[in-house]
């Protein structure tokens, strides 16, 4: 019999939304993570709501871990409108969740990162970051603690398109259009960047009838709940009633590195005008782990298969 797996230990930076909840829920039951906490940035809902999101699955879960609040606007950039078309006014679509009973760490999100990455370090299990959402608090992490790069074994990133079309326009994906001047410090920072765009989210899907065939228990009934809201909006807008697994790839990749394929490009983010928060291969910028292929059956099955594998209520 084989020794089983150390799981990786994690921190989520996420604007919890439907997808990254069914991303959060998975990666909370996956046995190769290990997930420390999660920090919250504008995004899907405003900033307090994904505060407040993020609290709420934590409790659904029975997970009494941190949560960091973070930034609330873009660092330069005029914020953008929530995506209420897409995840609902409280961003899980039509479900209400009961108020969380517990208030955030006391730590913003940055330090919170920096101070966890190098305790993570400094104990001999260093720290990935799984990113979900814009990358504000990353770019902040990196400018105020600079000495972050160095305590992170890995940053993987949903964000991006880079030879796909983006899903805000015809140039950019929602996270990177968000703050694309923080997108673009944290592809340059010195930390290992895995790269997970549209260009495989974008192949994942997962169905209503896949989530209602879940065990029953309080998780699994939010997920498929929730996920009728977002299966709507992708049968109105791109013609399939289903969900693509933006997050749930990003959380699935940090778990099993080898269900995407990547490729070494060198990067630069469009930061102004009418492209920006566009993602293009360049001779000069940033060196990044791109992610060009993925098994999408397999991502599917990672999520479905955390999500019924009994370490949820």
């Amino acid at each position: 019999m084989s020794e089983a797996r150390t799981p990786t230990p994690v921190i989520i930076d996420t604007d919890p939304g439907i997808d990254d909840a069914m991303a959060i829920l998975a990666a909370l039951a996956d046995p190769a993570l290990e997930v420390l906490g999660l920090t919250t940035v504008f995004g899907n809902v405003s900033e307090p709501r994904a505060t407040r999101n993020a609290l709420q699955l934590l409790a659904l879960a029975e997970r009494p871990l941190p949560v960091a609040a973070g930034a609330g606007h873009p660092l330069r950039r005029t914020p953008a409108p929530h995506a209420d078309f897409v995840h609902g006014v409280e961003g899980f679509g039509d479900v209400a969740l009961p108020a969380p009973s517990r208030a955030p760490d006391t730590r913003p999100a940055a330090p919170f990162l920096a101070e966890e990455a190098r305790a993570a370090r400094a104990g001999g299990r260093p720290l990935t970051i799984v990113a979900l959402g814009p990358l504000t608090n990353l770019a902040d992490a990196l400018t105020a603690h600079p000495g972050i790069a160095a305590d992170v074994e890995r940053v993987v990133v949903m964000g991006g398109a880079v030879r796909h079309p983006g899903n805000v326009n015809a140039h950019a994906e929602a996270n990177f259009w968000h703050d694309p001047d923080a997108a673009a410090i944290v592809l340059a920072g010195s930390w290992p960047v895995t790269l997970i765009g549209l260009d495989v989210t974008e192949c994942a899907r997962v169905y209503p009838d896949d989530l209602a065939a879940l065990p029953p228990g309080r998780c699994t009934a939010f997920i498929a709940e929730a996920a009728a809201h977002y299966a709507g909006f992708h049968l109105e807008t791109r013609g399939f009633h289903g969900c693509y697994l933006h997050d749930p790839t990003a959380t699935a990749a940090a778990a099993e590195p080898g269900c995407v394929e990547t490729r070494r490009l060198t990067l630069s983010v469009t930061r102004d005008g009418d492209t920006e928060g566009a993602v293009a291969e360049t001779a000069a910028g940033s060196v990044v782990d791109v992610a060009i292929a993925t098994n999408a059956p397999a991502i599917r099955r990672h999520l479905l298969g955390s999500l019924a594998n009994g370490r949820l209520p």
